[in-house]
Formats: structure tokens, C-alpha cells, sequence
């Protein structure tokens, strides 16, 4: 074992005795941060290369500083994204989300479909759609001029359109028309604040984490937004906490213009996501 190796062991340790979720990767994947090689080459460092500042960003993720905002980088889908204080770091179980919506239009046989991101964030479900879904017209939205700067370069050179504005406001001039409506909302109780993890909670942006009492109210108001925007057939997908499993699909009931309504696990089978259809006239 070379010298990386075994700090790298030992910066596991420290991180699990912190209560990091994922000790052995981030002490991974900050060796290879910050020696400039990929995780698979942690091993051909030389011991005489080994830079004592990996001990510096240990010490800030055992703060629980997120791992992310370290290395200023996301992995999300296929993307690297750069994110950093002021935007939402995105999250694994999205992507099952993505993935779903991406089926989704698949099926609808619709050569260049319409779709929109609310709550876009640093912009991952816009671009991961826009880079899968290749004849896609995507549009996204963000209110906040923190987690903009974020959104802009990740976005630079790509083809979404992105605004700035109010997601409950957002594309009077889509009305109608649009083939999905996707979003990863606010959606954590304002009473659940002590229980949040400490990277999600002291790091990213509160306008990106809490939604009244019961973590529901803006998404009770983008079921009108995405029933304004859909055509008939539409498909809007909600992310929501795992703890909420069926109490979103009650929110897109048909007195209010919808169809099969119905929730959906992610990868570790917990209620993920809400989706419903725009009924037909």
C-alpha cells in the first residue's frame, strides 16, 4: 500500500466517526481531487507526491461541508456540473426521476417535444433531458440570483432556454402546449429543520429545501402551473421526500384536470415522485 492509500484509510475513519453517509468514497474522491487523478489511480501516486493538503479538505467534510462544494463539482446522469454556496447540490435520486420523464416522452412519439423545468437549480434535470432527449425543446426556470450564477455555466453553449422568474408565474406563452413539466421543488416541512442532514440544511440555499408546514404548499401551487402549461395527454413528474408518498398524487385529483396520477420509488424503493396526465378534454 502506497502512502495515498493508507491516508486515504485513515481519512475513511475520521469521516464515518463524523457521520459522513459515505466515508470511503469521499475520502476517495478527495485523494483524487486533490492529487489530480481519477479515484482508479489513487494507487500510482508516489509516496514523495503526496500533497498534506488532502488533510485540509478532510477536515472540511468532517465539518460536513459537502463534498461537492470542495471539489465544486456534481456528477449527475452523464453531466459534471459546477456548483457552490447559493445553489442546491443535486442529488442522486433524481435521477431516477430523469429517467422516468425521459421514458416518458420517449413513448409519446412526439418529434421535438416541449418541456419545462421548474425550479431548475443549477440546472441538471434541464441539461440531462436537453443531452438525452436530443430533438428536445427545453426551457427552465430559477427565481433565485444565487443559484443563477450556478445555473449560467453549466448552461452556457447548451441549448435550454433559461429564464429568471417565479416557477408559479413562469411561460404565459407556453400555455398549452407543452408535452412535460418536470421539477425537483422545495419539499421538506418546516418542522423537520433539526432533522436534516447537516449538507443539506447549513449549505444549501433554504428557498431550495423548506415549503410551508407540511412541505407541500408550492407544490400544490405548480400542479396549477403545470396544468396551465400541458396539452391534453401532458405529463407533469414531482419530486417529493420520501415520507410523503401518496399524499402528492392526491394533489393532482381529476375534479382538478388530471388522469393517472400515481407515485413512484426511486433506486432504494422508497416514494420518490409524483406523475400524472393532463386529462383529455
Amino acid at each position: 500500500m502506497n502512502l495515498l492509500l493508507a491516508e486515504v484509510a485513515q481519512a475513511t475513519q475520521r469521516l464515518a466517526d463524523a457521520g459522513v453517509p459515505s466515508p470511503r468514497n469521499d475520502a476517495e474522491e478527495l485523494a483524487a481531487f486533490v492529487h489530480g487523478v481519477k479515484r482508479g489511480e489513487l494507487h500510482s501516486v508516489k509516496d514523495s507526491d503526496f500533497d498534506a493538503r488532502y488533510w485540509e479538505v478532510i477536515a472540511r467534510r468532517e465539518a460536513r461541508e459537502p463534498l461537492q462544494h470542495i471539489t465544486g463539482r456534481a456528477y449527475f446522469r452523464y453531466l459534471e456540473l459546477q456548483v457552490g454556496p447559493g445553489v442546491f447540490v443535486p442529488r442522486p435520486e433524481t435521477e431516477s426521476v430523469v429517467g422516468w420523464a425521459i421514458d416518458a416522452v420517449r413513448a409519446m412519439d412526439v418529434v421535438e417535444p416541449l418541456i419545462v423545468d421548474l425550479c431548475t437549480g443549477s440546472g441538471a434535470i434541464a441539461l440531462a433531458l436537453a443531452q438525452e432527449v436530443p430533438r428536445s425543446r427545453v426551457h427552465a426556470v430559477e427565481l433565485s440570483e444565487e443559484a443563477l450564477q450556478w445555473t449560467r455555466r453549466n448552461m452556457e453553449g447548451s441549448r435550454v432556454d433559461l429564464r429568471q422568474g417565479d416557477a408559479l408565474a413562469a411561460f404565459p406563452d407556453l400555455d398549452g402546449q407543452v408535452d412535460l413539466v418536470i421539477s425537483n421543488p422545495p419539499y421538506i416541512p418546516l418542522t423537520e429543520w433539526e432533522y436534516v442532514a447537516p449538507e443539506a440544511r447549513d449549505y444549501d440555499p433554504e428557498l431550495a429545501l423548506f415549503s410551508g408546514e407540511d412541505g407541500l404548499d408550492l407544490i400544490r401551487g405548480l400542479e396549477r402551473t403545470a396544468h396551465r402549461l400541458l396539452r391534453p395527454g401532458g405529463v407533469v413528474v414531482i419530486e417529493h421526500a420520501d415520507t410523503q408518498g401518496g399524499q402528492v398524487p392526491w394533489i393532482f385529483t381529476e375534479e382538478r384536470g388530471w388522469a393517472d396520477a400515481a407515485d413512484h420509488p426511486d433506486l432504494n424503493n422508497r416514494p420518490r415522485f409524483a406523475t400524472a396526465r393532463k386529462a383529455l378534454p
